[in-house]
């Protein structure tokens, strides 16, 4: 199965206005009936029929009957299935198992060691929204080829996993973060109340339940991907050196705020408080920008029907302006800065903030081709070690 840069790169080439837009990308799906559905569907809105996703095929399919209760199978493809345990929890989880496969659970919800107290209702319900933007998040690393094992019960040196907490009334708060593959999730960020007030005092532009988890994550593949490799000293050289103490930094941040100039050199405030916080930063941006091209791409939206008019990146702006990929790289980041721009006004239009809230620098630009490259890196070891397959 092609991955999903792969799949962007033929649907763009060099120059997003020439793709065929017939390709179908991943989020746009279609059941038998013919009616659009879509990832988090459990039932087609028009004939009713049971829908599972099949992580790692990116695939979200009608199911039938299978020849035992309780197993399924998806359009052509007759691999028994089964549903995830926590499909008729307040999870609502959609995704599928092969019913070879051990245990109850699909592989997000493997991920998950600690969840709230399902006994409050509002932690129901908090959890329900958590596990939507959870999914999200790991279908996308699927996607893109990168390793995703659960750190419970998989692979506990260098596996994933999440605890999902929620602040006790005494104190102290449960805060989100990142920690040797472990990221915490105080679930309170679920309440869009509580989430807009914590925004505002920290003056941020942009905050989502999906954004934390692509933030946290990053943390995780710097680790992965980054620390012990060859990307160590060139990410230092272009990011900066991570062995600086980072509690001081953390503690300069908030006492006296960011660089004057932050915008020149980074993609948020935030970004400038650490190198491994422009890295995440970084990669979280990046996963916004591939995830939102594919599903903009998969339902036929055509720059040539867009009065958009950007002054484009060129070559001088990457950081490696000479490496084969670097023409298809700047393509994807000149499209998603010419539909951010449209997505913008539409926003605004309706009396909303910005759908992307940030502007790009040179130096921005050259960090984000840095993360694009490590990602191809990685997808393309693991292609060669034979990852590829059913549900990855």
């Amino acid at each position: 199965m092609a991955s999903l840069l792969q799949t962007l790169g033929d649907l763009i080439g060099t120059n997003w206005k020439h793709r065929d837009v017939a390709k179908r990308y991943s989020r746009t799906f279609v059941c038998r009936c013919g009616s659009h559905i879509f990832f988090g569907n459990m039932l087609c809105n028009s004939c009713q029929a049971p829908l599972g996703y099949l992580p790692g095929e990116d695939a979200l399919l009608p199911l039938d009957p299978g020849p035992q209760p309780g197993t399924w199978v998806a359009g052509e493809e007759r691999t028994l299935l089964k549903y995830c345990g926590n499909r008729d929890t307040p999870a609502q989880c959609n995704w599928m198992l092969m019913t070879s496969e051990p245990g109850e659970l699909c592989v997000a919800c493997r991920l998950n060691r600690t969840i709230p107290s399902l006994d409050c209702e509002d932690n129901a319900r908090y959890w329900g929204m958590i596990e939507v933007a959870k999914r999200r998040l790991v279908s996308q690393l699927l996607a893109l080829g990168l390793p995703v094992k659960s750190k419970v019960d998989e692979d506990e040196k260098f596996g994933l996993m999440f605890d999902f907490l929620r602040s006790p009334a005494e104190g102290p708060r449960v805060l989100t973060g990142h920690a040797d593959g472990l990221i915490t999730v105080n679930i309170e960020e679920a309440d869009s109340v509580e989430r807009e007030k914590m925004r505002l005092e920290l003056h941020e532009p942009y905050r989502t339940l999906l954004g934390h988890f692509r933030h946290e994550v990053g943390h995780y593949y710097w680790n992965r991907l980054v620390l012990s490799g060859p990307w160590l000293e060139p990410f230092r050289t272009l990011f900066g050196d991570e062995r600086a103490d980072y509690a001081q930094a953390l503690k300069a941040n908030y006492e006296n705020g960011p660089p004057a100039d932050w915008a020149d050199r980074y993609i948020s405030s935030y970004a400038s408080t650490h190198p491994w916080e422009d890295w995440a930063e970084t990669w979280a941006h990046y996963l916004h920008m591939i995830d939102s091209l594919g599903t903009a791409f998969g339902f036929g939206l055509d720059a040539e029907d867009l009065e958009a008019v950007i002054e484009p990146f060129e070559r001088d702006a990457l950081y490696a302006p000479d490496d084969a990929g670097a023409d298809g790289f700047l393509s994807l980041l000149n499209s998603w800065i010419e539909m951010t721009m449209v997505l913008n006004e539409l926003a605004r239009s309706m009396g909303q903030p910005d759908f992307y809230p940030f502007v790009m620098s040179k130096p921005t630009v050259a960090k984000l081709q840095f993360v694009h490259m490590v990602v191809e890196d990685s997808r393309s070891a693991a292609a060669a070690s034979g990852g590829d397959g059913l549900f990855g």
